[in-house]
């Protein structure tokens, strides 16, 4: 409270919040040097100075930080501060994206799909066997997320009960047909 204009009450901060569990720290890797340091010294000490507090507070927290980036190549090129990338990197797990394996597409996009409907209200309760194949055959550079914002999409625009390749957007449909006609060139060479 009062650590700045509009503060009229006390906020704990996500490190207080975590005390005694988990803090997960999305896309770490875009995280600026400046905070970098701080990040590094709350993980080295255990110990956080709150906005505006005079005194530090004892903090026991676990953290699980996740990156598209390569945070070794990130330090090597001191874009990301090594220190910080040792301290967090006690155990790595490389998980690959979506177009790596394929077998989980249809699983997560009826998943998806599902969930949407029921969110919004939409009475979409499956997907034609055109879609399949397309969300099969797509690549999806935005990897998990990029399928549920597909499916959500096409689940506001859907008019009928299943989803079909008009509900999706073109970049979609180019990709899978650029897809099969080079999958057709293939197999007559």
């Amino acid at each position: 409270q009062g650590a700045f204009t509009d503060a009229i009450r006390d906020q704990p901060g996500v490190f207080r919040q975590a005390d005694g569990g988990t803090l997960f720290l999305d896309e770490i890797g875009e995280l600026p040097l400046k905070l970098q340091v701080k990040l590094l010294r709350a993980l080295q000490e255990h110990k956080i100075l709150p906005l505006g507090a005079r005194d530090e507070i004892a903090v026991d927290v676990r953290v699980i930080a996740a990156t598209l980036r390569n945070l070794s190549r990130e330090a090597e090129a001191a874009r990301f501060r090594a220190d910080l990338y040792y301290r967090l990197s006690v155990v790595e797990l490389q998980i690959p994206p979506l177009r790596e394996h394929r077998d989980d597409i249809l699983p997560l996009a009826e998943h998806f799909l599902h969930r949407a409907a029921q969110r919004l209200g939409r009475p979409v309760v499956g997907m034609t066997e055109g879609v399949r194949q397309a969300l099969l055959r797509f690549n999806f550079p935005g990897n998990v997320r990029e399928l549920e914002n597909l499916i959500e999409r096409a689940v506001v625009l859907c008019e009928k009960t299943q989803l079909d390749e008009a509900d999706f957007p073109y970049s979609v449909a180019r990709s899978v047909a650029q897809s099969v006609a080079s999958d057709a060139s293939h197999a007559v060479s």
